[in-house]
């Protein structure tokens, strides 16, 4: 008999355990070990979670950064990252440690906690989607904890599909013929002098045109694709137009009733879908003195297209997925 709270997919005898945590996104996954052997039909089960709840967790997983970069290839290619801190894993390019971040701001002459003031200089900026100036972002994201503050640090998610479904149908027509320009270095707060972090980002400029209504390439739902940390101009509109229209799109994507807030455990693992959501890094434990060690990979996305079947345009940059190193597979 069917449990209230509880799902079921296909996995054999009893399915699996799938437990929703919030209204419109996110649910908790039981009674699996992502590190042994999953059959065709689980990972199955899994996807199809993934699809109906954006995003899902699993907890008390033993995931070794190997484990991690095989449990990924079952939904995808692992993307090889080009450029990575020192607390990154040598020996596994996929594999991005989050502690890399803190060596960021030293690089461009800035404290961490100055960085991270630049980046979030607005109540709404640090809501985003992975790599989304490139014209092909990742598809799916992988994050496991390994070590975690004992309170603070959660990460929040907002379903992309109920904000889209959430707008008035007249809202939804409009948008669906709309263009906006996803450009590395939006979210970020220039200094009033020199600024190195700029010149970096001038120098490494990566920019495309995407469709502010995505179609969904496995679920065909339409997703309103817009972030506040990469989007600032919707293509051929006015200035006073593309700033009205920005507010009431972040406003409609960052609505409180479409979210949900993870709190991590040592042995956590998040898996969201990188086309269909937009998440919230934690602000509240850069000043607590608990270390934070997160590990991710992603998997390779395709390039984006709207409803009228228009894919995504490139402005600046290379594709971000390159074929994974065949010793760490």
């Amino acid at each position: 008999m069917e449990q209230v709270g509880r799902e079921t997919y296909p996995n054999g005898p009893g399915g699996l355990d799938v437990r929703p945590v919030a209204g419109h996104i996110g649910a908790e996954i039981h009674g699996l070990d992502l590190g042994g052997p999953l059959e065709d039909e689980t990972v199955e089960g899994i996807r199809a979670a993934l699809l109906r709840w954006k995003v899902v967790f699993f907890r008390d997983q033993k995931l070794d950064h190997a484990g991690h970069i095989a449990f990924a290839r079952r939904f995808g290619e692992p993307v090889t990252l080009r450029s990575r801190g020192s607390a990154s894993p040598a020996d596994f390019p996929q594999v991005e440690t989050t502690a890399d971040r803190l060596e960021l701001a030293g690089r461009h002459g800035m404290s961490h906690t100055e960085w991270l003031e630049r980046r979030r200089h607005s109540t709404l900026r640090g809501w985003h989607a992975d790599h989304t100036a490139r014209i092909d972002p990742p598809a799916l994201t992988i994050l496991r904890a390994e070590r975690v503050p004992p309170y603070g640090g959660d990460t929040t998610w907002a379903n992309l599909a109920t904000a889209y479904a959430g707008l008035s149908e007249p809202v939804r027509r409009f948008a669906d013929g709309l263009r906006a320009e996803h450009r590395l270095g939006v979210g970020y707060l220039p200094r009033s002098g020199p600024d190195a972090y700029v010149r970096h980002l001038q120098e490494h400029q990566v920019a495309s045109v995407h469709p502010v209504v995505r179609v969904h390439p496995e679920s065909g739902e339409r997703v309103l694709y817009v972030n506040p940390y990469y989007v600032e101009n919707i293509v051929g509109v006015s200035r006073a137009e593309n700033r009205l229209l920005l507010e009431m799109f972040v406003e409609q994507v960052t609505r409180p009733e479409y979210t949900v807030r993870f709190r991590w455990e040592p042995g956590s693992v998040a898996l969201w879908d990188n086309r269909a959501t937009i998440h919230l890094a934690p602000s509240d434990a850069a000043h607590l003195d608990f270390p934070r060690i997160m590990h991710r990979v992603m998997t390779a996305g395709d390039i984006p297209v709207g409803v009228a079947g228009t894919p995504s345009e490139p402005i600046a940059g290379a594709l971000l997925h390159r074929p994974s190193d065949s010793r760490n597979q």
